[in-house]
């Protein structure tokens, strides 16, 4: 490509600017379409994910914690997580993942019966020898 447009110069001295403007428009282009619109893209959906978040969803934090949305304060832009019957309130910048609707349809499970089972424990034989001692000194 260098060697096309140093040939195009070479021909055409009053060409030269005009082909690096050319060159700066194809730059920023493939800058655009590389880096900013994938950006903006995960921006959009990452703003939406947030935007959908209500009470009884699950949702991951930045720094991991798993809980179940409790309570959204739209105001003040927090929300307030239960995670396992401790309440902590986080920022909405702060949650990392949201699983709609885990928290609120998981029913609490069942309480299992328990069966009784008695483990008597049988007297062992030892079938080992401990003449050991006894045979040496015979």
């Amino acid at each position: 490509m260098n060697s096309l447009l140093l040939a195009a110069a070479a021909a055409n001295p009053t060409g030269g600017s005009f082909s690096f403007l050319i060159i700066i428009a194809i730059m920023f282009a493939i800058m655009y379409f590389t880096m900013i619109r994938p950006g903006k893209k995960q921006q959009t959906q990452r703003q939406t994910m947030l935007d959908g978040m209500k009470k009884g969803d699950a949702v991951v934090t930045i720094g991991g914690l798993h809980g179940v949305i409790d309570t959204i304060n739209a105001a003040d832009g927090t929300v307030v997580i239960d995670a396992d019957g401790i309440l902590l309130t986080f920022n909405r910048t702060a949650i990392r993942d949201v699983k709609p609707g885990v928290g609120a349809t998981a029913a609490p499970a069942a309480p299992v019966a328990k069966e009784e089972t008695t483990v008597t424990e049988e007297p062992t034989v030892d079938t080992h020898e401990e003449n050991s001692d006894d045979s040496e000194t015979k």
